[in-house]
């Protein structure tokens, strides 16, 4: 039984991981990985096309990034200060769920002041809890509407690209670091895997017949935060909030039913399905969260295949794919990957698992 975090690491030379995404989205490379023959080819994303008939399903995560990393500075002292936006917890009392770096110079009290380009103060926030050792609860001081709160966000904030991407963000990173499908705001990073698909591969497919099912995860905490224990039993995810409407539901059940190929694009999709299955083994509608951690050994209820990046080891999203794929055989296709240098984690290249 393969439950220790040690053996979910890997060596990966730095200059593999993609610090820009692909000039296409749907031109990353794609590797095909088979689950039943253990088979592993070499394509290009939109290649899928081929792959996919009429009648599949593919889930996706329509979650939609917010510029979540703001920069400010500490009252008094002015020391510079950066505060991750985790989520919302009330909208009448603008208090949020943070991450400050660095943390120890920040106590209950404390006023943090946010700044345009030209140095005006335009949001004040008051921390008045400490949640964590890295987390605490702010109170931003606005009288203004929950509209004009929004916009001065989005005016102030940075696309909250993942810390080994080593550059400054850039203009082009708002409209790359989101899916083309994004709606429903409230993400602190994106469903990677669903970057590949461009608008014009989207239509292809649906001309084609493939049917896609939408839900809603909000990707936060419990996806990137990294795992403490070497025991995964004992590893506890940070709960991040879904939704599956019904007509996702009746595409994916009718898909299953008549087994055709029902694929998980995404680590997050995946999780919000496998967190909402009937007796029969069926999806089913649900709303709420979910801090649901798979690690091997799993059995997977709803898809059947699945589309995903190459990850960091040791992490969560990691794991997941060698519950579905089977350890051996995932871990031997990401040795093949290094060695054929595929560009791994955000901005690099996605693995097809069937």
């Amino acid at each position: 039984m393969r439950t220790k975090l040690s053996q979910f690491s890997y060596e990966l030379p730095k200059h593999l991981v993609a610090q820009h995404p692909t000039t296409n989205r749907d031109e990353a490379r794609l590797m095909v990985v088979d689950r039943k023959t253990g088979k592993i080819e070499h394509k290009i994303f939109k290649d899928v096309l081929n792959i996919f008939d009429e009648g599949d399903v593919m889930v996706f995560n329509n979650t939609k990034v917010f510029p979540a990393r703001l920069y400010g500075r500490k009252e008094k002292t002015g020391a510079k200060i950066e505060v991750f936006l985790l989520r919302e917890l009330n909208n009448e009392a603008r208090l949020w769920d943070v991450l400050v770096d660095p943390a120890r110079k920040i106590r209950v009290g404390n006023k943090l002041y946010f700044s345009d380009e030209q140095d005006n103060d335009i949001l004040v926030a008051e921390v008045v809890d400490n949640t964590t050792s890295r987390g605490r609860t702010i109170r931003f001081l606005y009288d203004g509407t929950d509209d004009e709160f929004q916009k001065e966000l989005a005016t102030l904030g940075n696309t909250p690209l993942p810390k080994y991407i080593v550059r400054n963000t850039e203009d082009a990173d708002r409209d790359r670091y989101q899916t083309v499908y994004a709606k429903e705001i409230g993400a602190v990073a994106a469903p990677t895997a669903g970057l590949h698909f461009s608008r014009e591969l989207m239509k292809r497919l649906e001309i084609k017949g493939i049917d896609f099912a939408e839900l809603t995860l909000h990707v936060g905490l419990g996806t990137f935060r990294t795992i403490d224990v070497e025991d995964l039993s004992k590893h506890k995810m940070d709960a991040e909030y879904f939704r599956i409407p019904s007509d996702a539901v009746n595409l994916v059940n009718r898909a299953k039913q008549a087994e055709k190929h029902v694929c998980a694009v995404g680590t997050t999709s995946m999780r919000a399905i496998e967190t909402s299955v009937s007796a029969e083994g069926l999806l089913k509608p649900a709303e709420g969260w979910t801090n649901k951690f798979i690690f091997p050994p799993y059995d997977f209820s709803i898809a059947n295949s699945m589309i995903t990046n190459f990850h960091l080891p040791k992490s969560s999203l990691l794991i997941m794919i060698c519950a579905f794929g089977g350890y051996e055989l995932i871990m031997e296709a990401y040795e093949e990957a290094v060695k054929e240098k595929y560009r791994f984690f955000s901005y690099g290249d996605a693995m097809l698992i069937m």
